[in-house]
C-alpha cells in the first residue's frame, strides 16, 4: 500500500495516532496515545488508551480514556485534553476486561463528564 500523506486532510491512518504526544490544559506534555479502541459495531473510536510515566517503557500505566476528552492541536502537533493528573490518579479501577463490561465504562464516562459513546 503506498505510504498516503494526510498532512492537507482531516483524517488520520490509525497508525500514525500511535505514539502522538497528549498535552494537559496548560500544555504540558502528560503521556502519549498507545493505541485505539474502536467500537466494531459503530466504527466510533471510544477509547485512546493513553500511557504515561516510566523510563524506557518500563513502569508506564496506561489508562483509556475516552476518545471525546481529546482534541488535536496543529500548534502542539498531539492531543490536548482537560483531564487532570488527580482525575487520572481517581479514575475507576480498570479489570483486565474492562472493555467488555459497561458498568465501568458508565463509571469512567460519567467520572470524566462525558456523554456515553454508545447513547
Amino acid at each position: 500500500m503506498p505510504d498516503i500523506d494526510y498532512s492537507s486532510s482531516s483524517v488520520i491512518s490509525s497508525d500514525r495516532v500511535n505514539g502522538t504526544a497528549v498535552f494537559g490544559a496548560g500544555g504540558e506534555h502528560i503521556g502519549t496515545i498507545d493505541h485505539l479502541v474502536i467500537d466494531k459495531i459503530s466504527g466510533k473510536i471510544v477509547y485512546a488508551v493513553m500511557s504515561f510515566g516510566g523510563f524506557l517503557g518500563m513502569g508506564q500505566d496506561h489508562h483509556p480514556i475516552p476518545w471525546a476528552a481529546l482534541k488535536y492541536d496543529t500548534s502542539l502537533g498531539g492531543y490536548i485534553t482537560g483531564i487532570t493528573e488527580d482525575q487520572l490518579r481517581e479514575a475507576p479501577a480498570q479489570s483486565d476486561d474492562w472493555y467488555r463490561d459497561r458498568q465501568w465504562e458508565e463509571r469512567i464516562y460519567t467520572h470524566y463528564g462525558l456523554p456515553y459513546y454508545w447513547v
